[in-house]
């Protein structure tokens, strides 16, 4: 009897079929599911994601259909496209330009979301057989037609209440947080190569983002998908991936008629204007799409952008961006302010703008601060913020009476006016753009290194986007100088944001730079616009932190910012050290002066050097600091006198801005010992 034995081709056979419906499911769906050096048996094993959108769409084929459902590009078409952009070594756009790390992680973590919640998905199926949510329908209130050109739409309101009612649509926006002049907008591209079988809507919160994603979208290489709004019963009959860019506004009043079947993806640029309550309530409204929000100001107002996008897909903080060199560094220049703004009221999260702007609309404020320009900065390119639309206008006038070539823009400037205006900005033709807040968001120059806050803002989201206007790199940019109005030792409790409190840094230092050093000094040759003073002093609140930088940085504290408890810790630490001193201790050298102590000499050279009784002049060498021994005692060349200060003998231009007084260690000791002394230092 012959004995029946089974064939060991099985399972190659099987792999076979899967390798031949994958290629067809491919030639349908335009987007591969496998790739070259893949193991069909692996990647497409039962209860993969791929492996899910791979029998879903044989599916769909088997049913008669010609082209992917919009439910099936919904599930399955953005994950297919991100692995495929993410399959390269070096993922990159249609143009070729190549994605930087930080663009790859938000790609990769959108991927990462989408394949769990299709395994969240298989376990609620497998669970108890229901993955379908029913969808509500939500009434929208009729909105009267706006005749207004401008394109914001309530930006600034907040809903009353706490959104309650159903919201089918919230598991699929998503969200990523990534500093201003990081390069979102080629992040959004990397998401438009990936969404290539997809229709696509962009939205943005003003009309000159819309030219300038026309404008980016275009020099990247999909320009062609450019399509007008597709709505509702006009789609095209062979489907299509239209590329459509419009405003929050225009969204508002249109979703209702917008095609459900046309679009699979949206893509909300600045996320954080669109938590009005009509642009929140459209985005509900219209759930069949994917949502993906981009936003450099999540942290702060975190909670109304997480109602609206719950999911985050990537998160990169401006310090890291920073310390990656993917922003430009920022110094700080604090000017005490002249106009005193105690009595402006502040409303919906900022300061009242008319009251602000009969506060500090005046002459003789706008000269002293052309003229502060003009002596701290000259030519060097800037953005002005002003106190409404007339205070830029007469900050122009005095800009310009100054020497200065400045230019303010706002709202009631025509389309072709702003573009002109700003095309001259780049060419050089205008160093200073004056406005209110027409630049605020989206706008970006790499050649504006200064950005001037005439005009405070309570909002530290306000304050953020502003400075995101000068961080983005150039080449010849060393770092962007932010000028906060506020005095130099103001804490972060103040009404007014710094740059300080934004960040939340323990102390100012005059010119120094205030976020992380870059790892990679890309900007090398470029020259320093302001030189950081010598001195410094503690604005964090927290006392604790407070008196580690006192402790840590004595040496370089200015006492007369300090308060009168701690002038008196300041003292105490001064003199123990110059106790320590003259019994002959040696004290611990400063870490900015380690560099500069001389090496001891060696034995050779002490026995060549000539003895003090030999009968010859010897200049005893100059004491390189006020504090060390010998400073008070007359020695050295300048015996008897106060040793000169550090920009004295380093030439004064290079410390602009330094403090010309010496920090005389000993002699402010003496005067802060004195019980509750109030003496000016």
């Amino acid at each position: 009897m012959q004995e029946i034995t089974e064939q060991p081709t099985t399972e190659s056979e099987a792999t076979d079929g899967l390798s031949a419906a994958a290629l067809r499911a491919e030639a349908w769906a335009g987007e591969p599911f496998l790739r070259e050096g893949e193991d069909p048996a692996r990647v497409l094993a039962p209860g993969t994601s791929r492996r899910r959108a791979l029998d879903d769409a044989l599916a769909e084929i088997d049913a008669g259909r010609r082209d992917p459902s919009p439910q099936w590009k919904v599930s399955y078409g953005l994950m297919l496209g991100l692995e495929r952009v993410l399959a390269d070594e070096r993922p990159h756009l249609a143009s070729g330009t190549e994605l930087r790390r930080h663009q790859v992680d938000a790609l990769a973590g959108m991927l990462t979301e989408l394949i769990a919640s299709h395994e969240r998905q298989a376990e609620l199926e497998n669970g108890n057989g229901a993955g379908v949510v029913q969808e509500e329908t939500i009434e929208e209130e009729e909105e009267p037609v706006e005749d207004s050109t401008e394109d914001a739409l309530d930006v600034d309101e907040e809903p009353d209440h706490e959104y309650t009612a159903p919201d089918p649509g919230a598991v699929r926006r998503y969200r990523f947080r990534h500093p201003t002049a990081s390069g979102k907008t080629i992040a959004a591209a990397g998401f438009v190569e990936a969404a290539r079988t997809l229709g696509v809507l962009i939205l943005t919160h003003r009309r000159l983002l819309v030219s300038q994603f026309h404008r980016d979208l275009t020099d990247e290489g999909y320009g062609d998908r450019f399509s007008p709004p597709v709505e509702g019963g006009k789609e095209p009959l062979r489907g299509g991936n239209p590329l459509t860019i419009q405003t929050y506004a225009w969204f508002a009043r249109h979703q209702a008629t917008l095609s459900r079947e046309a679009y699979q993806l949206v893509i909300c640029d600045e996320a954080h204007t669109a938590l009005g309550e009509k642009t929140s309530q459209a985005i509900r409204s219209f759930p069949e799409p994917l949502y993906i929000g981009m936003t450099a100001t999540e942290q702060l107002i975190a909670k109304q952008v997480s109602d609206v996008f719950p999911a985050s897909v990537d998160d990169l903080p401006l310090q890291d961006a920073a310390r990656r060199g993917l922003i430009a560094p920022l110094r700080c220049l604090r000017v005490p302010p002249v106009a005193a703004i105690n009595s402006v009221p502040i409303v919906g999260g900022d300061f009242d703008q008319e009251v602000l702007a009969r506060t500090l609309d005046h002459q003789a404020l706008n000269q002293a601060a052309a003229s502060l320009y003009r002596e701290r900065f000259d030519n060097t390119p800037g953005i002005v913020y002003a106190a409404g639309v007339e205070h830029a206008y007469n900050l122009a006038q005095e800009f310009r009476a100054a020497g200065l070539k400045a230019e303010a823009v706002s709202g009631r400037t025509p389309p072709v006016r702003l573009a002109e205006t700003l095309a001259a900005y780049e060419r050089g033709e205008i160093n200073v753009l004056i406005n209110a807040m027409l630049l605020a968001e989206g706008w970006n120059s790499p050649r504006a290194t200064i950005c001037m806050h005439l005009a405070p803002t309570a909002s530290r989201r306000v304050y953020q986007q502003r400075i995101g206007r000068i961080m983005r790199t150039q080449p010849r940019k060393e770092a962007g100088i932010v000028v906060d109005f506020v005095p130099k030792a103001a804490t972060h409790n103040e009404r007014v944001v710094s740059l300080h409190s934004l960040l939340d840094a323990d102390f100012y230092r005059e010119g120094a730079r205030v976020t992380p050093a870059p790892r990679r000094r890309v900007q090398r040759r470029a020259r320093r616009k302001l030189t950081p003073a010598p001195w410094l002093v503690p604005v964090t609140p927290d006392v604790r932190r407070r008196l580690s930088v006192i402790t840590r940085e004595w040496q370089r504290i200015d006492p007369k910012y300090l308060d009168e408890d701690e002038q008196r810790y300041w003292a105490t630490i001064a003199g123990a050290d110059r106790a320590r001193r003259v019994e002959g201790v040696p004290r611990a050298i400063p870490r900015h002066l380690r560099r500069r102590e001389p090496k001891p000499a060696s034995t050779h050279d002490r026995a060549l050097r000539p003895r003090l009784d030999d009968g010859r002049a010897r200049r005893l060498r100059r004491p390189r600091h006020t504090g060390d021994p010998g400073a008070d005692m007359g020695e050295g060349p300048n015996g008897g006198r106060s040793h000169p200060p550090a920009g004295t003998r380093r030439g004064k231009g290079r410390c602009s801005g330094s403090d010309p007084r010496p920090l005389d260690v000993a002699a402010r000791t003496r005067l802060a010992q004195g019980p509750g002394s109030t003496r000016k230092l």
